[in-house]
């Protein structure tokens, strides 16, 4: 076929995500390596974003690959109620990575998934319905994790395609806090809000969250905030889910978010960067606490495609590369690189607004005015189908050879764990030049 019809086959016959159908024309990829992807003409783009945050490892890493062709020939399926080496192996594996505490195991094929299985789980557990979310988070698109999800995509199912009994707190958010605060005179207001509903609405599950908001917006809790959470959780006998999607995997320069501030969750779901996307895995780990519940309980669970070989063998893979190319200490590394590069560029551009992030995992906020912090786009625009600002910038990045992730008002730059100094040169060059579309919009 000719890249021309791919385009239009795909367009025609296949769902875009998250969008209007109409006018859809997605870019062909051919190939992809390293920090690089490739379209028919041979045009290199360098990945900033890791794809949707996942291809951790960069494309084409050979020892992943090796394991699913090796995984393929000496078992390619195994209905989950067997025993499987390679199932055995990853988990062994995981009880070395995991925050301490989390010991037992439910295998599926997405975040989304994963965060479906733990609000399921934590409603059997605890008897209990009620799940508290947080605004400006996303949890995933099936009925459970579109109903947590605090951003606008959960709007277009409401109230038909999602569950029932989920409630939202404010979002942890020290740069536009949705309480009007400041930290650290807040006293961590946000959090304590959260004891606030669980006295007054009762009958509380769970809360989850993102330790390290992603989507929207690469939001970091200061360090009171995440210990605080944990204890109201303990007082109340609520369960702690801890939504690592994005965040895991050395993301943030450690294996997962949770490690910097010592908290154990009681839930803690994964995916993504588990097998630096090459295969669709998910995980949902839980405490032996809540996994001895289910001995004399039935667990009500479970799908066809649950600890598939293929999927377990390459996080295994994965994992390992994430140790033997010591990529989390590069994280650390890279990330406080591309930290001084992104922080020089507040001065010159008056329409950055914040910059933020931790390990490899940033944002560049723009706004119309820096002292009130005016967007340019709001989230009816993003729905509306209205042309946004950040996509204009966007766009132009895509022509420059530079791919970055845009949402309403943001850049999320997450680079694959290998990224080079040269490589993050070249990116911030790029988005240097593009943000001046930014600042000329100020005055329109």
């Amino acid at each position: 076929m000719t890249p021309e019809e791919v385009v239009a086959i795909t367009a025609k016959h296949t769902y875009g995500t998250w969008r209007f159908q109409k006018n859809w024309t997605p870019l062909q990829i051919v190939d992809a390596e390293g920090c690089y992807f490739t379209d028919p003409n041979g045009k290199k783009y360098l990945d900033f974003s890791s794809q949707l945050m996942c291809v951790s490892l960069g494309h084409k890493n050979k020892a992943v690959i090796k394991s699913i062709v090796d995984q393929a020939q000496k078992l390619p399926y195994a209905a989950p109620g067997f025993a499987t080496e390679v199932r055995a192996e990853l988990s062994k594996l995981l009880l070395e990575v995991l925050p301490k505490g989390l010991e037992k195991f439910y295998f599926s094929t997405s975040g989304t998934e994963a965060n479906e299985a733990a609000i399921k789980i934590a409603r059997m557990y605890t008897g209990k319905y009620k799940i508290i979310s947080r605004y400006n988070s996303y949890h995933g698109s099936t009925a459970a994790a579109i109903a947590a999800t605090g951003d606008p995509r959960r709007w277009a199912v409401e109230p038909s395609g999602k569950i029932e009994g989920v409630i939202f707190a404010p979002e942890c958010n020290c740069y536009r806090c949705p309480l009007n605060h400041t930290y650290p005179g807040c006293e961590i207001a946000c959090a304590e809000y959260v004891e606030h509903m669980i006295k007054n609405e009762s009958n509380v599950a769970a809360i989850i969250l993102e330790p390290v908001v992603g989507t929207n917006g690469i939001l970091i809790p200061p360090k009171e905030y995440m210990p605080r959470i944990r204890k109201i959780c303990d007082d109340n006998n609520v369960l702690l889910i801890a939504d690592e999607v994005m965040s895991g995997w050395g993301r943030t320069g450690s294996w997962f978010a949770m490690d910097h501030w010592g908290v154990q969750p009681d839930i803690l779901t994964t995916a993504k960067g588990i097998t630096s996307a090459y295969v669709p895995l998910g995980l949902t780990a839980t405490t032996m606490k809540i996994a001895d519940y289910f001995n004399d309980h039935y667990f009500s669970h479970g799908h066809t495609y649950e600890a598939h070989p293929l999927t377990l063998a390459p996080a295994i893979a994965a994992i390992n590369e994430l140790k033997d190319k010591k990529l989390i200490e590069r994280a650390v590394e890279m990330g406080a690189y591309l930290n001084k590069k992104l922080s020089a560029l507040k001065p010159k551009h008056p329409s950055i607004g914040d910059v933020r992030g931790i390990g490899l995992f940033y944002a560049v906020e723009i706004v119309r005015d820096q002292n009130t912090k005016e967007r340019f786009n709001s989230k009816e625009d993003k729905v509306s189908g209205k042309p946004l600002l950040v996509d204009k910038i966007a766009a132009e990045m895509m022509k420059r050879g530079l791919y970055m992730q845009a949402w309403i008002s943001h850049f999320v730059l997450a680079p694959p764990l290998i990224i080079t100094k040269e490589e993050i040169d070249s990116a911030v060059e790029i988005f240097d030049d593009c943000l001046v579309i930014a600042d000329e919009a100020l005055s329109n």
